[in-house]
């Protein structure tokens, strides 16, 4: 049953309704055990964090920072805020000093919660340009503080605070007057395009986007929940809030590249995903199927050939499948199919939204093939996440993003720009009256920026207006169709797409190293390095042919023409990405220029 309430009461209505039943799971890394935590402890411990953070002088509508990776003490401290009507700021746990600065400056922030070493390195030595910062409050008991730090405390610390000091009374007066335009929190934009801005999320956002999100998917109490993304992310954070008010258990994953291992220790039945974690799933699939042997190769591809049949020609069709069809489906989801599944850990699979960029088709019909429910979707941080999704009792076509949800009003402007309205969408960027402006116009409709169209009830995305390159002959290239297209290839890692104000489009590869190194040994071609690599021309031509061959549907004037391997990835630290891995195009087209240039030399 969907408990619905208002955020700031929600963990203490569960734990009346659930008790010792466990709320959260988490690994300690010391003992490579999980540990449980039940909903009686966690309501206690988000109470402990309001009595602190009332002892500390916290204001209602006070800005609170939260830097960290995906931890238990990172949803103790927000509930705890939200109970006595703070707000909460989450950072990226990758972000850099110049970035926690502004957010700090930017929303007055006295109090920020580091997870481990290097969350409090980082803001420790902000601290000194941050006028508002106060104090550190520390997750990690085993970080080192800095010797000249005589302000920060540890999280342990914090909680004896709330245990020796009772603010019930105040605690109980700020909860009764939580409203439903009560600011919850500010979550800053990735940045792709400019400068962060803080998206400002309120309780009637989450209580509306709650509701209707349950309304068609099929979640309970006895899911186990993987939290992949971080809560940092809206995705994952409207998503687990989701969870937390169906009694859903969470199992909160620490180090990201762990998660092929978490998901085999706990084997759960949901994860919220973006498609790059899918695309290397089926990368890897595709490298095992390669590596067996004629007999092994055969059954596998018959294998999804089948599963492709039953689940993603008729079932999500809503169609009953053959008789003969669904036996041997069966067959092959008793064999091969559940053993591949058993491998990643979700066997136990209920179904795994996954939004945040376009999907390949080919991998979304990979992942039903083998009778994992993908539930795609599509929705922003101004949007308390979802706007659309697959609904779990309507047909579904794989390539669109679903149907719209109910209470969203949807409309499509200059060059089919989806525009929306609705309880879930923001009422605006914190401090940014001017930006505010400009994403909404006058009737109140919110300009995504997206474009796209609405075919049998089904939404369907077609580019990003922002995006959208267009080439020196005045043609215009969708780079995100290109690069969803081409990272399915198991010998791609990452593409950038170059186009704007260029005659012809070619393209930045991010090729996978090993897999690329194994190739030109098994053809005899010798390299010292990864440079010598990705220059080889042997190595580009045949990169290049496999783009080819990918492309072909694409229009002659939408063709990458030619490639560039690089031998690094694309980085954070260099500027290149987002906190959220998406790449900044103009970044990349300062730091690769000359690699550019060089592609459109005559």
């Amino acid at each position: 049953m969907l408990t619905k309430c208002n955020l700031g009461v929600l963990i203490h209505e569960q734990a009346k309704v659930w008790g010792d039943k466990v709320a959260l799971s988490y690994r300690d890394y010391a003992t490579s055990s999980w540990r449980d935590v039940t909903w009686k402890e966690f309501s206690r411990r988000v109470s402990l964090v309001s009595n602190a953070l009332l002892e500390m002088g916290v204001a209602e509508g006070e800005n609170i920072g939260v830097f960290t990776q995906n931890k238990p003490e990172g949803l103790y401290v927000d509930f705890g805020s939200y109970g006595v009507r703070a707000v909460t700021i989450p950072f990226y746990a990758t972000s850099s000093e110049s970035q926690i600065q502004y957010m700090i400056n930017d929303a007055g922030i006295r109090y920020v919660f580091v997870g481990e070493q290097y969350q409090y390195d980082t803001a420790f030595r902000v601290f000194k340009m941050c006028p508002t910062l106060k104090q550190l409050v520390i997750f990690d008991p085993s970080v080192q503080r800095d010797e000249r730090d005589q302000v920060s405390v540890f999280f342990d610390e914090l909680l004896r605070l709330g245990q020796s000091h009772d603010h019930g009374s105040e605690a109980a007066r700020r909860a009764a007057a939580i409203a439903p335009d009560d600011l919850v929190n500010i979550l800053y934009t990735s940045g792709t395009t400019g400068v962060s801005k803080g998206v400002m999320l309120t309780q009637r956002m989450y209580s509306a986007a709650i509701p209707v999100n349950d309304s068609v998917m099929d979640l309970s109490e006895n899911d186990v929940v993987m939290n992949f993304l971080p809560f940092t992310h809206v995705f994952e954070r409207a998503w687990s809030y989701w969870c937390l008010s169906r009694g859903c258990r969470l199992a909160i994953n620490l180090r990201p590249q762990d998660i092929q291992m978490t998901l085999t220790e706990v084997h759960p039945t949901c994860m919220a995903a973006v498609p790059r974690f899918w695309e290397k799933v089926y990368s890897g699939v595709q490298e095992k199927i390669a590596e067996s042997s004629a007999v092994q190769r055969k059954l596998m591809l018959d294998a999804l050939a089948v599963g492709k049949r039953y689940n993603v020609d008729y079932r999500l069709k809503g169609l009953v499948p053959p008789l003969a069809l669904k036996v041997k489906y069966m067959f092959y989801e008793k064999t091969i199919l559940s053993l591949l599944k058993k491998r990643l850990g979700l066997e136990r699979a209920n179904f795994f939204p996954t939004a945040g960029a376009a999907i390949p088709p080919q991998v979304e019909e990979f992942v039903h093939s083998v009778g994992i429910k993908m539930t795609a979707g599509y929705g922003m941080t101004e949007t308390t996440a979802t706007v659309s999704c697959d609904w779990h009792h309507s047909p579904v076509s794989v390539g669109s993003v679903g149907r719209v949800l109910k209470g969203i009003e949807i409309k499509f402007g200059d060059r089919d720009e989806i525009l929306l309205r609705g309880d879930t969408i923001t009422r605006g960027y914190y401090r940014k009256s001017e930006i505010t402006a400009q994403a909404f116009d006058e009737e109140g409709w919110f300009h995504t920026g997206d474009c796209g169209y609405i075919k049998n009830g089904e939404l369907y995305l077609t580019d990003r207006i922002k995006d959208l390159f267009k080439t020196s002959n005045g043609k215009y290239i969708s780079p995100q169709a290109l690069e969803s297209k081409f990272v399915v290839d198991r010998y791609i890692d990452e593409v950038a797409i170059i186009a704007d104000e260029h005659k012809f489009v070619s393209a930045l590869i991010i090729p996978d190293y090993k897999l690329l190194e194994q190739w030109a040994a098994d053809n005899g071609i010798a390299v010292a390095d990864r440079q010598q690599l990705c220059a080889n021309p042997l190595v580009v031509q045949m990169v290049m042919h496999r783009i080819e061959t990918l492309q072909q549907e694409f229009a002659h004037y939408e063709q990458v023409k030619r490639i560039t391997l690089l031998p690094e990835p694309f980085s954070m630290e260099r500027g290149e990405l987002t906190n959220t891995l998406k790449i900044k195009r103009p970044v990349i087209a300062q730091n690769y220029k000359a690699q550019i240039d060089a592609m459109y030399a005559e």
